[in-house]
């Protein structure tokens, strides 16, 4: 039997398709995904010009018609897409669109040559009835290619699963347990790899603070094999659905659907989306007016990266960049620092704390004073926003729920000094053997 990383080899490039009868994507459903996935980015229908021709295309592939029209529309879309890269090089949509159009060629077997005269408007056709055939419950969850660990070679080791979680002002706990403070305001990716990509977008808590927090969260699962269609979710404040986009609940009309699906646990506060077949399982949640996210994804899995694909902007696996970290520690001093020089007027901080008040909020949830109970207490000095208390508590729970190893659900401060110290200690270490050598030669040079 394959590992994951030997059929990740052999199968097609994971591309953006829905898939319609006998296995191809209808043009329509194609359509709809990019229509929704669209509408839900306006800054991008603003800056990248995406929206409009996605319509043009959309109004041109509504009916069935002709492959060769069908080709004609494809190639003019392309046209359109492509004179937008300038300014949507960086955006998930505008990639989705790309992958697009190159499985559509590829499927229909349209040539990059040719006419491209601008489509012609049709009416569109009303939405297709639901299927008969009842949601993920009822089938079967497909062959064990399906399943990520029975699909691993047997005498094999057990996956190395991984966590990773960004919530409150915000936070991030990468893959490799490094926790950080980011400022990251509008939209970044936490996840991109062959198999999903997840992106958030961050929005000003305060006014002329730095503090942002998550209001949208979009993931998108690529189709994989015979198992699943490519599916996406979308969340953002007020709005956390409990079914993909399109309105289903699992990976669509494979034989493997069940392996990809979505379950509430509290309406309109807790999702869950299982991923059998790549072995993840990713926590949604809204928390106050904030969203937030976690994710157990096995190594292989997380570092199956496409190749020639630049990961470093990727939060989840290498963290915020330099320019976008925030220290709260250094933060949380001069809080302490500022209410013991006016604890005798018994001021309050400029979003109703004290540092005294937020760590005694903060202790009710959180009794370890660990990295989470120390960024409870930085979102509500910053914030004043007492949901955030919620939002750190909810965040440990995932992680004892998720993580694989118990001994790593605390993070404390004196953990990260220990590992930059160990780090400096190697570099010490290798600085000194360095001049050894230097020493040795020099005196055996010196010998001759």
């Amino acid at each position: 039997m394959q590992s994951l990383r030997e059929r990740s080899e052999v199968r097609p490039r994971a591309g953006w398709m829905v898939m319609g009868k006998r296995g191809r994507p209808s043009a329509l459903e194609v359509c709809r995904v990019l229509a929704v996935f669209l509408s839900l980015f306006p800054s991008v229908s603003l800056q990248c010009k995406i929206l409009k021709c996605n319509s043009e295309f959309w109004a041109s592939t509504s009916n069935s018609g002709p492959e060769e029209e069908f080709c004609t529309a494809l190639r003019a879309y392309n046209s359109c897409v492509r004179r937008t890269a300038r300014t949507c090089r960086g955006d998930l949509a505008y990639h989705s669109a790309q992958h697009g159009i190159e499985d559509l060629m590829s499927q229909h077997n349209c040539s990059k040559e040719g006419p491209t005269s601008q489509p012609r408007a049709r009416t569109p056709l009303p939405p297709p009835p639901p299927p008969l055939l009842p949601d993920s419950q009822q089938r079967s969850d497909g062959p064990e290619l399906c399943h990520y660990e029975r699909s691993l070679p047997r005498n094999t080791s057990p996956p190395n699963y991984t966590h990773c979680g960004f919530f409150g002002d915000p936070h991030l706990r990468t893959f490799g347990d490094d926790f950080q403070t980011c400022k990251v305001e509008g939209a970044w990716p936490l996840i991109h790899n062959k198999y999903l990509s997840v992106q958030v977008t961050n929005t000003p808590v305060v006014p002329g603070s730095l503090a942002t927090a998550t209001s949208k969260l979009t993931i998108i699962f690529k189709n994989f094999q015979e198992c699943v269609d490519q599916k996406m979710y979308h969340a953002e404040t007020d709005e956390l659905p409990a079914a993909f986009a399109d309105g289903s609940k699992n990976g669509g009309d494979r034989h493997g659907a069940n392996t990809l699906r979505v379950v509430e646990k509290v309406p309109g506060q807790h999702v869950e989306i299982q991923a059998r077949y790549i072995g993840t399982t990713i926590v949604v949640r809204q928390v106050g007016r904030y969203l937030t996210f976690a994710v157990r994804m096995p190594e292989e899995v997380v570092n199956s990266v496409e190749e020639g694909d630049n990961q470093d902007l990727y939060l989840c696996l290498h963290g915020c960049p330099a320019n976008q970290r925030i220290d709260f520690r250094n933060f949380e001093a001069r809080a302490a620092e500022a209410h013991s020089a006016s604890r005798t007027r018994s001021s309050s901080g400029a979003h109703g704390f004290t540092y005294q008040s937020a760590k005694a909020k903060c202790k009710e949830r959180l009794p370890v004073e660990d990295l989470y109970f120390q960024s409870c207490v930085f979102d509500l000095l910053s914030s004043g926003d007492i949901n955030f208390t919620m939002a750190a508590y909810y965040a440990l729970e995932d992680v004892k729920m998720l993580h694989s190893n118990s001994k790593r659900y605390h993070i404390f401060e004196k953990d990260e000094k220990n590992a930059a110290q160990g780090g400096r200690d190697l570099l010490s270490l290798f600085l000194l053997n360095l001049l050894t050598v230097l020493l040795w030669i020099g005196c055996c040079t010196v010998h001759l």
